[in-house]
């Protein structure tokens, strides 16, 4: 069993995943890890080159962010699970800092924070903005003093999964799982990084997504989530 798996949702990724993925084996050199990427019908050289830096590539033909993570994670089989996205924004070499903090149980799920050192040609105004609006939200919501609620990059004790009510399968999912991490009792820490620019296609949709989240973070405090909406 290895001691870290590292999942990676796909689409259409080829001109970054090479570059992530050597990033990844280079900073976790010395550790026993696998690396999972959860593709969506990527229509490029995205599987090819994964399996050439060693992926193990798992097919989800449904679309949402949350779905491919929910995947990768049912098939992760390290003692710890790592993320990030396909797109060169984060710096996997602090993958190592986030899993000694775990290894010496001081907390139970690490986060990167974006929003702390943020470069000015890593994230559009509009971006900025709605990143604000949901960090603030959450803050207010759940009364925690999160710096980065819409992190994309993590790593956690796997065994904290099952207890977990993880249900959105999109953009949402990246908020949820840090809220019911909070609202399980289990210890959060966040750890500032260097956000980049992105490599390739943006995906996100910076207006209609942050409405969606600031939507989800009432509805799943006040309990309003029959569904994966």
């Amino acid at each position: 069993m290895p001691e870290v798996s590292v999942v990676v949702p796909t689409m259409d990724e080829e001109a970054s995943i090479g570059a992530v993925l050597e990033e990844v084996r280079a900073a976790l050199r010395g550790w026993d890890f696998e690396i999972l990427t959860v593709d969506t019908e990527s229509r490029d050289r995205t599987n090819e080159i994964a399996r050439s830096k060693g992926a193990r590539v798992i097919a989800q033909p449904l679309r949402g962010y949350g779905r491919a993570y929910k995947t990768g994670f049912a098939q992760a089989r390290g003692t710890f699970v790592a993320a990030l996205d396909a797109d060169l924004t984060y710096p996997p070499d602090r993958f190592p800092d986030f899993l000694a903090v775990l290894k010496e149980d001081r907390a139970d799920f690490v986060s990167a924070d974006r929003m702390s050192h943020l470069r000015d040609d890593a994230m559009t105004g509009m971006h900025r903005v709605g990143n604000s609006i949901l960090n603030t939200a959450f803050r207010v919501l759940y009364r925690h003093p999160i710096r980065d609620s819409q992190s994309g990059m993590w790593a956690f004790r796997r065994e904290i999964l099952p207890r977990l009510r993880l249900v959105h399968d999109g953009m949402a999912f990246s908020e949820e799982l840090k809220l019911e991490v909070i609202r399980r009792g289990f210890r959060l820490l966040e750890i500032p990084i260097e956000y980049r620019p992105r490599v390739g296609e943006k995906k996100i949709r910076s207006v209609d997504d942050a409405t969606r989240n600031l939507v989800w973070l009432a509805r799943k405090r006040f309990g309003w989530t029959p569904g994966s909406a």
